[in-house]
């Protein structure tokens, strides 16, 4: 078998056997095939696109390339949730102790943030002594024991994905729905859930600016998955505007807990209550609106919250911040961001926001920077609200008062003021699967 071949073959819109796909992973990965040569593949599928079948082989092929996590101990109740990346997305922190309250099996690998979307281990590595490393052992017993455990990514899941995200990089494929689809995909069937309930975000905030995109990236995800005999669900949420108030690792740690005490802003209430009730859907086999009620139920009465104690607590985090918020630390310069004018938030531009809370300390612009835990900025209004001059905006939150300036001017860009109410907007846009 050669490469040209297979490149030709795929420039062609001809579709690619199974063993022409293993061939091409396992050869890259092994360094028997050239960067120039897998690049000129992808450039190929960003153009022709891929079958369903050769997506789900190629999920497989790059999941094959590295570790695997097998949870077929823990039978049909094994869920996970995975987000295309927001601002203020802290799910995570919300719906897997729902999701284990109720019976749900959540044994969960995150990531760190990169840009304007923040990481779940970075808003779980804001909570004093939390461990995101864990043996094998160690994350098998926490989940059978409590049904819960959250720790960071393996260097070695899919490496293969590794390889060719660092050349889709630098070849102008990033935007490649297929090759979205499968690098998302491989590390989620990498992780072992039975089934996974996808967040798609859709908006300014979001990698997909169109729902349009966010539907055949769904789609594309939801095929690999059901091509692989899991259960799939992928729900398309608004991000246009930040899910909560909170951006910012401590920040989002403490909205969270909110929630969790059955409070918290509406529209984050909104968003992980459809999520956990279809990862409950899924993995405990209930109606939808059985888990609706369930859910509602969990946070109601506080086994939500007494799940995310007991989670947090028995991977060494300190847990006296839920009663006493301060013990996450408070930034020590803060500062109120006012409207220039009177009228209603028109727009907000997700992406900018988060660009602002970044530069205050709360993001990263390449892997290995350090956080800034209690850095980031908290909304006081947001699209449609009403609003007066020199009115409060948002507080902006950071340990460096030098980079007050550059979050302001990001905000200033991000927020538009018009004298009419705008039209509200959905939180979420439908669900695939």
């Amino acid at each position: 078998m050669r490469m040209y071949d297979v490149i030709q073959k795929k420039r062609d819109g001809l579709e690619l056997s199974d063993q022409e796909i293993e061939f091409v992973v396992e050869g890259y990965v092994k360094g028997d095939v050239p960067d120039y040569q897998v690049a000129a593949l992808l450039m190929a599928v960003y153009f022709q696109g891929m079958t369903p079948q050769e997506l789900k082989t190629l999920t497989l092929a790059m999941m094959r390339s590295g570790d695997t996590v097998d949870l077929s101990n823990f039978g049909d109740a094994t869920v996970d949730k995975h987000s295309t990346g927001g601002v203020g997305d802290k799910t995570t922190l919300i719906v897997a102790p729902i999701v284990a309250a109720l019976g749900g099996t959540v044994a969960k690998m995150s990531g760190r943030g990169l840009g304007h979307t923040g990481g779940t281990v970075d808003k779980l590595e804001a909570i004093p002594g939390y461990e995101t490393e864990m043996s094998r052992e160690a994350f098998m017993e926490q989940v059978r024991e409590i049904g819960i455990a959250v720790v960071g990514q393996s260097g070695r899941l899919a490496p293969a994905d590794k390889k060719i995200y660092a050349l889709r990089d630098v070849t102008a494929t990033v935007e490649s729905v297929p090759l979205i689809a499968s690098s998302i995909m491989s590390k989620k069937l990498g992780s072992g859930a039975k089934s996974i309930v996808l967040d798609v975000k859709v908006g300014s905030g979001a990698f997909m600016k169109t729902k349009e995109d966010a539907e055949r990236l769904a789609r594309a995800m939801v095929d690999i998955g059901t091509l692989s005999g899991r259960r799939v669900t992928a729900v398309l949420t608004n991000m246009d505007i930040p899910l909560g108030k909170a951006v910012g690792n401590a920040l989002e740690v403490l909205e969270a807990v909110e929630v969790l005490s059955g409070r918290g802003p509406a529209d984050l209430v909104q968003v992980c209550s459809e999520l956990s009730a279809r990862m409950l859907c899924l993995s405990r086999g209930w109606a939808y609106e059985e888990s609706l009620e369930k859910v509602n139920t969990a946070l109601r009465d506080g086994a939500a919250l007494y799940k995310f104690r007991e989670w947090i607590a028995r991977q060494g985090g300190d847990t006296f911040f839920i009663e006493s918020p301060e013990k996450l630390g408070v930034a020590p310069v803060q500062v109120e961001f006012k409207a220039e004018e009177e009228g209603y938030i028109r727009f907000m531009d997700a992406e900018l926001i988060g660009k602002a809370a970044a530069v205050l300390g709360a993001g990263r612009e390449k892997a290995g920077d350090a956080i800034d835990p209690v850095a980031g900025l908290v909304l006081r209004s947001k699209t449609g609200d009403a609003c007066r001059k020199g009115g409060t905006l948002a507080v902006l939150h950071t340990s460096n008062k030098e980079k007050i300036p550059d979050a302001v001017a990001f905000l200033r860009r991000a927020i538009s003021i018009s004298p009419e109410k705008p039209h509200e907007q959905p939180l979420i846009y439908g669900v695939v699967g």
